[in-house]
């Protein structure tokens, strides 16, 4: 009798080929079911790029290790901060055609999109809304709503020449990324620096957002987001509560001790590593794996970081959180500060977020202002004498920012947006102190001399860092020399 011919294997089909494509292979079996719900498990693309993210090196020397970025949602104004314009009372009440300055009317649209500049009344002089005064040895004229700050002058580096295309709310995403919401998502500042550098604390994320975030309207999720770069590289938003500072990564109701988390992700990742199983084309699968890792350390990294009670009475002090005024703000600063002594990366912290913004003062601008600034101008004070004094100044850069300004005339008793001519100040990380950088006309309305894009600012810090955004672009990816913006040189010391 004869024997029946040995079975033939399926062409070009092995066992270990046959197991990872039906299910991932043996890392299925504990990985496919947690991540299916996600939507996050599916076959790599043969024909996709093998890009690999930077190895983490700085090309060149950095001069900073860490940014913490301060962002004033709904356009802080310009001519009342750190660009005084005394000019304004002159003409208060009259047009600007009145003055020596009627030609800006000629020319107020100009780079602008969206909205429309001229609504209101903005061509009659509206008067400073606040007093000002000069500051340290440098001489900073600072608009005595930020008169904390401006005892700081000698460490601020003040850009007075800034501009944005936009006109509208977007201009919140567009200070984050080069690009407004219509031009969909793309990589943050924040987002591209962890790239570059990756992680200085495993326990830690090395993005992390603290406050309340612009709306929906306005960028949303996408004003810390990573796009295209994956979401490894996101902004991780965190609670500034010891005891609940990221709820969605507790067991729920004690569910699960310690051990039996750290038991469950040690089988996971030696299932996930096994040779010739993973899918390394899929970046998706690899960041949520990562942040299943690092989810289990931050269950005690993060508490132990936001334990701001352990700082000493002089501190929190500093930080205003003694007066309930100051407490909110001074404790995102705070907490910001523990994060880059903690090896944290990039900071970026929000206040006035939610819908177009706090300090979107089309009326009643002084009280507005007044309120809003009360509220962080001493934490951010507290915030750069604690880095100077503790030593970490010199590697952490502080950037402070907004939107677009405000406009010079009237619109009620508030302010218009104004993208033509606005401020940001940057201190430490090897940034000149005492110095301001770039001039609006006198009456706030154009950035006249050493204009720059907003996108200055980025590459500014991204040279800090030691990174050339130009050599972190992506195969496909083009990016215009605009969204690269080039470095500020004469506020590097």
């Amino acid at each position: 009798m004869k024997s029946s011919p040995a079975p033939q294997p399926c062409p070009g089909v092995s066992r270990r080929s046959f197991l990872a494509d039906t299910g991932m292979g043996f890392t299925g079996v504990a990985l496919g079911a947690l991540l299916f719900k996600e939507g996050i498990a599916k076959a790599a693309d043969p024909h996709a790029l093998a890009w690999r993210p930077p190895d983490g090196k700085p090309h060149h020397a950095p001069k900073a290790k860490s940014v913490i970025w301060i962002f004033l949602c709904g356009g802080v104004s310009h001519m009342e901060s750190f660009d005084v314009k005394p000019e304004l009372n002159k003409y208060a009440g009259k047009s600007i055609t009145d003055t020596p300055y009627k030609s800006v009317v000629e020319t107020e649209n100009k780079n602008v999109i969206g909205g429309n500049p001229s609504h209101g009344n903005r061509k009659i002089i509206f008067p400073l809304q606040t007093g000002y005064q000069t500051h340290g040895q440098s001489g900073l004229v600072v608009g005595d709503w930020f008169k904390n700050v401006g005892t700081c002058a000698d460490d601020l580096a003040v850009v007075r020449s800034l501009w944005t295309v936009h006109n509208d709310h977007g201009a919140q995403l567009t200070f984050q990324t080069g690009r407004h919401p219509r031009e969909g998502a793309h990589p943050t500042i924040g987002s591209w620096a962890t790239y570059g550098l990756g992680t200085m604390n495993e326990n830690l994320p090395s993005f992390i957002v603290l406050g309340t975030p612009t709306g929906d309207c306005c960028g949303g999720t996408w004003t810390f987001g990573s796009s295209y770069l994956g979401p490894q590289y996101a902004g991780v938003r965190l609670n500034v509560d010891a005891k609940n500072p990221l709820p969605f990564i507790k067991p729920a109701n004690g569910a699960r001790t310690l051990e039996e988390q750290q038991a469950n992700l040690s089988l996971l990742g030696k299932l996930n590593y096994l040779s010739g199983i993973d899918y390394p084309d899929d970046k998706d699968l690899r960041a949520r794996i990562k942040s299943y890792e690092l989810a289990f350390q931050m269950q005690t990294a993060v508490p132990d970081a936001m334990q701001l009670e352990k700082e000493s009475e002089a501190t929190r002090k500093l930080y205003g959180l003694d007066t309930a005024n100051t407490k909110g703000f001074g404790e995102l600063c705070l907490a910001a500060r523990r994060m880059v002594e903690r090896g944290v990366r990039f900071v970026q912290v929000f206040h006035g977020g939610g819908g177009g913004g706090a300090w979107d003062a089309h009326s009643g601008i002084k009280a507005n202002h007044t309120n809003l600034a009360g509220q962080v101008d001493l934490p951010i004070a507290g915030l750069l004498k604690d880095l100077k004094q503790r030593g970490l100044l010199k590697d952490t850069l502080v950037v402070w920012g907004t939107e677009f300004g405000r406009s010079p005339g009237a619109q009620g008793d508030g302010r218009d947006h104004h993208p033509q001519g606005f401020c940001a100040f940057l201190a430490g990380g090897g940034i000149k102190g005492g110095i301001q950088h770039g001039v609006t006309d006198e009456l706030g309305f154009h950035a006249i001399e050493h204009r720059h894009y907003i996108t200055d600012i980025h590459a500014t810090v991204m040279h800090q860092l030691g990174l050339d955004s130009h050599r972190l672009e992506i195969p496909g990816r083009k990016r215009l020399d605009m969204d690269h913006g080039e470095v500020i040189k004469e506020i590097i010391a």
